[in-house]
């Protein structure tokens, strides 16, 4: 039986990870989205950077989005940061983020994986980009789909 979205997000899963945005976004100009797919034809990275795009993730004033991307039947995820993004930070920056994910989706802890990213996006996004007194929320906290 292939997964589907539904079965991976129900309203209480949704509204943590919401609140995972919110709380991370507090601290930073950065803005954190989170985007599920049920499969992908094409390489995971290579899907992400295309919903990155699809969801015009890349017209933030700072350049300074990322997209947690899962492809819940594929039992994968990417993680795609914007330009700004990897212009500041250092070269493992994604890949320690997203190791530590991994061990919990191996556990089955997908949503706790998934907080756990959008945690930790944040607070090195506060390093880089810091909040500040103008900020506005340049992105939709939902979860996007499809």
């Amino acid at each position: 039986m292939k997964e589907q979205i539904e079965d991976f997000l129900n309203a209480e899963r949704e509204e943590q990870l919401i609140k995972a945005i919110r709380e991370a976004e507090k601290n930073t100009s950065g803005e954190i989205r989170v985007h599920l797919d049920t499969h992908s034809d094409l390489p995971h990275l290579a899907r992400a950077k295309a919903v990155f795009a699809k969801l015009n993730m890349h017209q933030t004033q700072a350049r300074n989005a990322v997209l947690f991307y899962v492809a819940i039947a594929d039992r994968a995820f990417a993680i795609f940061g914007d330009k700004g993004i990897d212009e500041a930070v250092p070269d493992n920056f994604w890949e320690s983020i997203r190791d530590s994910m991994r061990e919990l989706f191996k556990q089955g802890e997908f949503t706790e994986a998934l907080v756990s990213g959008i945690r930790e996006a944040g607070k090195a996004l506060k390093r880089y980009f810091p909040h500040r007194d103008d900020d506005v929320n340049e992105l939709p906290d939902d979860i996007s789909s499809g």
